[in-house]
């Protein structure tokens, strides 16, 4: 219970609820649209200059089974979504398909919420972290868009729908921040370094306020999703959280770094995902995908998820 309370009481996730309960009272508080655009690359770069400094750093032997992992859970996590939101959520495939897609992609925020968490409880993670939310980007996206091309239920863009998710500023400035990182190193990096990590904390402080300006609006759809979806949109990231845990854990990484993946294996994209679902599958419906990974699961994983995580991974270390 107090990892719980800890993970709440911080300024990320009180941020978040700020913005959730501004919705709630029709406050007129606003992120300007360009602001916000300014603090998500700012946010993307900074990750990206990190992982690569520390990918400078890192022996390649070190990260090549948490890489493999990575990938195997950028394949499962859509693969279990399709067939729970199909089996269980009723969904059509379509649709099914279009929420697997943001279950197999990772939540950025999310890893820095968990990030900031293990921190706090002192089992900070691999510094090689945001290479691995590159590499979780993008597979579970192309997984759940083949699941609905088999069907004949894609929308046949793509071809466009990957140069989307390729092209997109997530990938563009995580992939180009890790490269420039790792050429650069930790020493060509320490002039930039106080811009990017002196403002990192307050500019995601403002950045949760509007994502829970933005969450706030999806709860209100959250009870039309119906009780299967609602049930679904927290069972996922519990299981898909606990699978990237034990693989973390059995891959040799340390207990921070175990919690931080399984809290990315368990988040649910809502940049990447949503732009490559509206090009390929045009006839999904957003109140489904959008609800279920931004005003479901997304606020779950802060209040219980990325707590549970850390225990899981602390139990795990001490069992195995």
């Amino acid at each position: 219970m107090n990892l719980v309370t800890e993970n709440l009481i911080s300024p990320v996730v009180l941020c978040f609820a700020l913005g959730i309960v501004s919705r709630w009272i029709k406050s007129d508080l606003a992120v300007p649209e360009p602001v916000y655009q300014g603090l998500s690359i700012y946010l993307l770069l900074a990750i990206g200059l990190k992982g690569g400094a520390a990918i400078a750093s890192t022996p390649l032997a070190e990260m090549f089974a948490p890489a493999i992992l990575t990938l195997i859970l950028g394949i499962i996590t859509p693969v279990s979504a399709f067939f729970l939101m199909r089996r269980v959520g009723r969904l059509g495939v379509e649709d099914a398909a279009a929420v697997a897609a943001h279950y197999g992609s990772v939540s950025v925020v999310t890893y820095l919420a968990a990030s900031e968490a293990v921190q706090r409880a002192g089992m900070p993670g691999e510094g090689y972290l945001p290479a691995l939310v590159a590499v979780l980007e993008v597979p579970g996206i192309i997984v759940a868009l083949l699941f609905a091309s088999k069907a004949g239920q894609s929308g046949g863009g793509w071809k466009k729908a990957l140069h989307e998710v390729a092209t997109g500023k997530s990938i563009v400035l995580l992939g180009g921040g890790l490269l420039i990182g790792a050429l650069c190193g930790p020493q060509k990096l320490a002039d930039v370094q106080p811009f990017f990590t002196t403002a990192f904390k307050g500019v995601l402080c403002i950045f949760m306020i509007e994502l829970g300006l933005a969450a706030g609006k999806r709860l209100r759809d959250a009870g039309r999703a119906g009780a299967r979806l609602l049930v679904l949109g927290c069972f996922i990231p519990v299981l898909h959280g606990s699978l990237g845990v034990l693989g973390a854990t059995l891959a040799g990484m340390s207990p921070g770094g175990a919690a931080v993946l399984g809290a990315m294996a368990g988040s649910a994209s809502y940049i990447a995902a949503p732009a490559a679902v509206r090009v390929a599958l045009p006839r999904a419906n957003p109140a489904y995908y959008l609800t279920l990974s931004l005003g479901i699961t997304f606020p779950f994983n802060l209040a219980i998820g990325i707590p549970l995580y850390q225990k899981t991974a602390n139990l795990l270390q001490s069992w195995l």
